[in-house]
């Protein structure tokens, strides 16, 4: 489990305060239902799920932005497209409320066979290019 010590979260992060040995700790929540809902659907051999929220432009501790590397059968015989909506319909509500950005690298197990694994993020311009 992923814990952060608080800094003045607010409720738009998504934070769940946790009180350990006196300290506030906030646990990443937003994360944790990306990964559970995709894991239920998608069934994957291999799913990571990273928070990029700390290389753009938001609030400290934000979860915004994230990067999803999976590989699944069950995007055998899709397009890339149609993999992408696939995800899109799964965390449909999610990308409507607090998630801004979401890098997919969807792959079937024969094409992670033949990748280097998924590409590094660019670096946040801040909103310009």
């Amino acid at each position: 489990m992923f814990l952060q010590p608080v800094f003045g979260c607010n409720k738009i992060d998504s934070y769940i305060p946790l009180h350990i040995d006196n300290k506030v700790w906030h646990e990443m929540v937003v994360q944790k239902d990306i990964e559970a809902r995709l894991d239920d659907r998608l069934t994957p051999i291999q799913l990571e799920v990273s928070n990029e929220s700390f290389m753009h432009n938001v609030p400290a501790g934000s979860e915004t932005h994230f990067k999803v590397t999976a590989v699944s059968l069950e995007f055998s015989g899709l397009r890339k497209v149609r993999r992408h909506q696939l995800v899109y319909e799964v965390l449909s509500d999610l990308l409507a409320g607090p998630v801004h950005a979401l890098a997919l690298h969807l792959f079937t197990p024969d094409e992670w066979q033949e990748s280097l694994g998924a590409p590094d993020s660019p670096k946040c311009h801040g909103g310009a290019i």
